[in-house]
């Protein structure tokens, strides 16, 4: 089996190991693995070389195109699992681009990688079988607001939303832009029966000072809703840079 890559450079995988900058795991170790393509279009998407290539006219607010020779990567599921166990950390996050969308692929990685712990980040709109599943340690589920730009009925699906509120598993983190965004995380929570310890509100933004600035105003929004809040720790240490 195979999986679709996103690149760090020209046919170099974007495979590699940092600190979780985002989340409950945020400050461990990690070893990471960006897959490419994603079934939605968030215009402030930070990781846009991973779906938005030649030709793809969705939304986006730097509206740039990439070429996608050199942006995307096939490489057979054990090669993959090789350069993973190649990093020294045992915790694996999976990225994207929408994960999920290869889980097949990724079911027979995880039965290659049994002393790692499997940490899965999704838009929360695909299902994950059951082979996928019990390897599976925790979900960073991460629903698209309204200002992500894309339609409700693609990025907030019921089904899938009841599934990851149950799922003792999975945290929820909303992408945050400006304070009327929390009054949408709300509605879901009340809606969805989300437990507010499980739900992380995280600033958008691709620099610290945006970040710092959003944290003023959402921190005091996350004590009096009891959520919690997460930064992005890797944009403070690397920047907005590929394989960080």
């Amino acid at each position: 089996m195979k999986l679709i890559l996103a690149t760090q450079a020209p046919a170099e995988a974007e495979i590699f190991a940092s600190l979780q900058g985002e989340g409950p795991s945020m400050g461990q170790p990690c070893t990471f693995l960006r897959l490419s393509r994603c079934n939605l279009a968030c215009q402030w998407c930070d990781t846009a070389y991973t779906w938005r290539f030649e030709g793809d006219n969705r939304p986006h607010r730097a509206d740039a195109h990439f070429e996608r020779i050199a942006n995307q990567l096939t490489l057979d599921v054990a090669d993959v699992a090789q350069r993973i166990t190649a990093f020294a950390p045992r915790r694996l996050v999976i990225t994207g681009g929408e994960p999920l969308l290869q889980a097949g692929a990724l079911a027979e990685l995880a039965r290659l990688l049994p002393d790692h712990a499997i940490e899965i980040e999704t838009n929360g709109t695909v299902e994950p079988p059951a082979r996928l599943d019990v390897h599976v340690d925790q979900y960073n589920v991460s629903p698209k607001l309204a200002h992500s730009g894309n339609p409700a009925e693609l990025a907030l699906i019921p089904d899938r939303l009841h599934h990851w509120a149950s799922e003792p598993r999975a945290f929820l983190k909303f992408v945050i832009a400006t304070p009327q965004d929390v009054e949408e995380v709300l509605a879901l929570a009340r809606t969805y029966h989300m437990n507010p310890a499980r739900i992380y509100l995280m600033p958008e933004g691709t620099d610290s000072e945006t970040l710092r600035s959003r944290e003023k105003w959402l921190a005091p929004l996350c004590l009096e809703h009891g959520f919690r809040m997460s930064d992005r720790l890797h944009i403070h240490l690397y920047g907005d840079t590929r394989g960080t």
